[in-house]
């Protein structure tokens, strides 16, 4: 027969087993497709993107209303968030600037760069449950003096469809894709 402070503590461990919660789900935002655009620059250096504080934890903060901010307790992002904001405008702009390489700077690859384009990422939530916002400033450098950049602020609304984490992200990636098309604009010349 066990002792008796033997199937204490197995009773103990059982019950902790029991109480383990639900492991997170991971979200990330996805590159979407856009038009492609010739007469960008040879090489474009895309700085890390830079947050909102409110935004940049793991948790995924879907609105700030009444001055409260509605964070989701177990949906998470799959990566930090301004590594994942980074990659996935380099990606999307890569794709509309067909002709140009696209880098992200302090990367693993470095390279003499055309222009420079810098991303600080203000708004990235519900502004009603039906509509996403999202507000940048950003400033494109271009070492030819042509169309000198200027930071201006980018504000772009997507609508959800449907409620959620998953429309959610889904809508993010939209307007992600639409910031890059933005600056696409700006890094295009003529």
């Amino acid at each position: 027969m066990m002792p008796l402070h033997r199937r204490a503590a197995l009773g103990a461990l059982a019950a902790l087993a029991g109480c383990r919660s639900t492991p997170p789900a991971l979200y990330a935002i996805a590159a979407v497709p856009g038009d492609a655009r010739r007469g960008g620059p040879q090489t474009v250096s895309l700085r890390e993107v830079s947050l909102a504080q409110y935004l940049d934890r793991q948790s995924i903060v879907r609105s700030t209303t009444d001055h409260r901010l509605d964070v989701s307790s177990n949906d998470w992002w799959g990566e930090p968030l301004a590594s994942m904001l980074t990659r996935v405008l380099a990606e999307n702009l890569g794709e509309r600037l067909p002709d140009s390489s696209v880098v992200q700077s302090g990367g693993a690859i470095s390279v003499p760069a055309q222009a420079t384009v810098e991303v600080n990422l203000q708004r990235l939530g519900l502004s009603t449950p039906e509509t996403l916002a999202l507000v940048a400033q950003v400033a494109v450098n271009r070492r030819d003096g042509r169309r000198a950049g200027n930071a201006r602020t980018i504000s772009l609304t997507v609508p959800v469809q449907g409620t959620g984490t998953q429309p959610f992200v889904a809508a993010a990636s939209i307007a992600v894709g639409r910031l890059a098309d933005a600056i696409v604009g700006q890094l295009v010349v003529g």
